[in-house]
């Protein structure tokens, strides 16, 4: 941790007007690689929300972007709304910046929106993604894991995932770079007429909600998928941060825009988008596809947009599928082939069972790692005619299936009242009325556990703040799902 005098002396560089320094031109490879990747990123990260509130996410995106030093930020700056259940955002070097919803959830106005939009714009003016490219070629980017899971979404037509991953993870940042982005960030938003003040407090936000995560995550089954880790949260950065926004002498004044903000973020998603399956304790449910499973004690999970990945003590696995009307032995064997990329000699023999009245082939082989021998099991499903799904485990060599077997066997159709029985967690912004509490604002959130505590954090309140009649408060409500 740096001295205070050497963050004073970065904060001066920080404020030096960006015309000084002259235009920065993105580079000519990084922007055409970016559009490339642009679409197979976003679905890879939830889908790509629409409508108003992603216009307006768009709106101050640009905003905050035109003081960048960006050459022509209109034109090569883009600013994209995630479904995501994922508190995040990034950034990649060709100009295009992402923010999931669930970020959004933990703001209270447009000037911390603006400062997590100029930050990610700040990591693309100082260039620190390629910065980044040597450490993550020097690294094991890609365990035994991604690459076995990289090759069997290969065979559902996702082949740039493995790449879309290596993205990713170039994007995870040192904590010097964060450092910086941040101060470009608050140097952007003053510059933009906003509040330097929503810096210190979407940061002071962020890590509210990574403590909360810590204390429920057991009991959620959830785990946070690798690629929303990109940005280290130290315990001083939002100190460093709101020193920085003093520093500006525009602390507390300028546009913070929270009524117009609120009304944005009304009926917002939280958590999971039931279209891409809920995760509900040791349970996943996907009510489109009529399907569910549970994960043994121990196990968490991360509910991407084209699998479900489960991590324990044991081992790992992912369950993933789609349309394949090739036969459920070819499927194994395809999925297989694909796995050993040209170098297993001899296919495993396959089993075949009936799991809750559904055809089932399971198979398993090892493959030799930097760990050593690992068990590569395959627990595919005949879902109907036209579809089939799988669980593709990884356990320590010998185990087999061994520790995903309760996980396979519990793998099941649901009904359709099951099915319409789940409902989204939504953004409900209310205003105080006479004789509410505290606590009784948190008894509706709709949640079973921990309901003082995700209120207080989602609003950045103690049990001592005072309410006061006309004040608006967010609430998370059970809400509709949305037309399909």
């Amino acid at each position: 941790m740096r001295k205070p005098v050497l963050l004073l002396a970065a904060t001066a560089v920080a404020l030096t007007p960006a015309a000084a320094q002259g235009p920065r031109y993105l580079n000519p490879r990084d922007v055409a690689e970016a559009q490339r990747q642009n679409a197979a990123l976003i679905q890879e990260l939830g889908g790509a929300e629409t409508g108003p509130r992603a216009a307006y996410v768009e709106q101050v995106g640009r905003r905050v972007g035109a003081y960048s030093g960006i050459a022509a930020p209109g034109q090569f700056l883009h600013y994209t709304l995630l479904n995501s259940a994922v508190e995040n955002a990034m950034s990649v070097p060709g100009g295009y910046v992402y923010i999931t919803r669930q970020l959004l959830t933990l703001m209270d106005n447009e000037a911390q929106l603006a400062f997590a939009l100029g930050h990610e714009t700040g990591h693309i003016a100082g260039d620190h993604a390629r910065q980044r490219q040597a450490y993550a070629q020097r690294s094991n980017v890609f365990g035994v894991l991604g690459q076995i899971f990289g090759g069997i979404f290969g065979v559902g037509g996702l082949g740039n995932i493995i790449s879309q991953n290596a993205v990713l993870k170039t994007l995870s940042f040192s904590r010097e770079q964060e450092y910086q982005a941040d101060q470009l960030s608050l140097r952007y938003l003053t510059a933009a007429g906003y509040d330097p003040a929503g810096g210190p407090e979407i940061l002071a936000a962020l890590s509210r909600s990574s403590a909360l995560q810590t204390r429920v995550q057991g009991r959620t089954n959830r785990q946070t998928p690798e690629w929303a880790s990109t940005h280290p949260l130290s315990e001083n950065r939002a100190q460093r941060a709101l020193i920085a926004a003093r520093a500006t002498g525009r602390f507390g004044t300028g546009i913070r825009n929270r009524t117009g903000f609120l009304a944005q973020l009304q009926g917002v998603f939280v958590d999971d988008d039931p279209a891409q399956g809920v995760i509900d304790g040791p349970v996943f449910t996907h009510p489109d596809l009529r399907i569910k499973f549970q994960v043994p004690p121990g196990y968490l999970m991360s509910n991407g947009t084209t699998a479900v990945t489960i991590s324990g003590s044991a081992g790992k696995a992912q369950f993933s599928g789609g349309r394949f009307s090739g036969g459920i032995d070819n499927y194994v064997m395809r999925l297989f082939q694909e796995l050993n990329r040209g170098q297993m000699a001899m296919l495993p023999p396959l089993q075949h069972t009936t799991i809750n009245g559904m055809p089932v082939a399971l198979a398993t082989t090892q493959l030799r790692s930097s760990s050593g021998i690992v068990d590569v099991s395959l627990a595919a499903f005949q879902w109907d005619s036209e579809h089939i799904y799988h669980f593709l485990t990884l356990a320590p060599g010998g185990s087999g299936l061994g520790p995903f077997t309760p996980l396979v066997y519990s793998l099941r159709r649901i009904t359709a009242q099951e099915a319409a029985a789940i409902r989204p967690r939504v953004i409900d912004v209310v205003t105080v009325r006479r004789g509410d509490t505290i606590q009784s604002l948190a008894s509706r959130m709709a949640y079973r556990d921990f309901r003082l505590e995700r209120f207080l954090s989602l609003n950045g309140m103690s049990t001592s703040t005072p309410l006061a009649s006309g004040q608006q408060v967010k609430l998370i409500v059970y809400g509709t799902r949305r037309a399909t």
